[in-house]
């Protein structure tokens, strides 16, 4: 095939980076980037050596894929007509503000036979990858995701801001139905919820007790998971692992892993372009972030908010 005529629309803090990495990539022509600010558009253009565009409908003929990093909020208006000419999309994270939407940017990928990745940059976090086989049937999920406060991001509340991302990793881990969900909010230095707890049960057994804050002083993107005869514990910032496992002889064994460095979005976009090209099928499709954004909005709907 020839090479994947490619373009990014808005490059603010995370489309940036999806600049850099197509630029790089031998197999992709890259065509633009695409901002409703020209001089953040110009800016970023400069960078990576491609024309910059403040309007993206002149650019969509010429297009085989996009990844998309604009407000959440504007995710089906932009999303939704590339889908719809057959052009591949990797769209950020949470697939969309709302369950209507999402389903209308799912709707638009199959009526136009368009390629559909869900930006869910853990599922290539490389301490994960590595414990594909480990995790089995995990019985209990603890999940911390807490990081100091950044303006970005905040036109959704913590659940879909920052929650999502380990609702994704805890559904794709457990094969089950939720049975229950309770959670309770805060809202602190926004007028939504800032820090939250969800406590998920699921049909098998399994629970998962997930735990985001956009307001601590300290960074963690920690996930532990006890399942029979083993405790593996991840720290996805360092992209380190630990594996607590019971030997024959009832003896624990303690295995510490310390993953290489590795590019989670170089991987990610990569298994976009393969994906487009039809080396490989999209690893995080519209249906999981659909399924994600509605554990999200169940977390959300039972959500006990304190009073200020």
């Amino acid at each position: 095939m020839n090479k994947i005529r490619a373009a990014v629309i808005g490059v603010g803090y995370l489309g940036r980076f999806h600049a850099f990495k197509y630029a790089a990539m031998e197999d992709v022509d890259f065509l633009g980037v695409v901002d409703v600010d020209l001089q953040r558009a110009e800016s970023v253009a400069a960078e990576v050596g491609v024309p910059a565009y403040t309007e993206y409908e002149g650019l969509m003929d010429k297009l085989d894929a996009v990844s998309i990093a604009v407000p959440t909020t504007a995710h089906a208006a932009v999303a939704i007509p590339f889908l719809e000419r057959g052009i591949a999309v990797l769209l950020e994270k949470p697939i969309s503000a709302s369950l209507d939407e999402a389903r209308s940017i799912i709707k638009a990928a199959s009526a136009g036979g368009a390629k559909l990745q869900i930006g869910h940059l853990e599922r290539f976090n490389p301490a994960l990858l590595r414990l594909s086989d480990d995790i089995k049937q995990p019985m209990f999920i603890e999940a911390h995701r807490i990081s100091p406060f950044k303006e970005r991001g905040t036109d959704v509340d913590a659940v879909l801001d920052i929650m999502i991302h380990d609702i994704d990793i805890i559904l794709s881990l457990v094969p089950s139905k939720i049975s229950s969900i309770e959670s309770i909010g805060v809202p602190v230095l926004t007028n939504s919820v800032d820090i939250a707890n969800a406590r998920i049960r699921f049909e098998s057994g399994c629970i998962a007790n997930i735990t985001a804050s956009r307001v601590s002083a300290d960074t963690m993107r920690k996930i532990r998971m006890f399942q029979s005869n083993s405790y593996i514990s991840i720290d996805f910032a360092k992209a380190a692992v630990d594996i607590f496992n019971l030997d024959e002889n009832r003896q624990i064994k303690h295995t510490h892993l310390a993953m290489s460095e590795s590019d989670a979005l170089a991987a990610e976009i990569r298994s976009f372009i393969d994906a487009v090209k039809g080396i490989s099928p999209v690893k995080v499709d519209g249906e999981a972030g659909l399924r994600a954004v509605e554990v999200a909005y169940t977390i959300k709907d039972s959500m006990i908010i304190p009073q200020r």
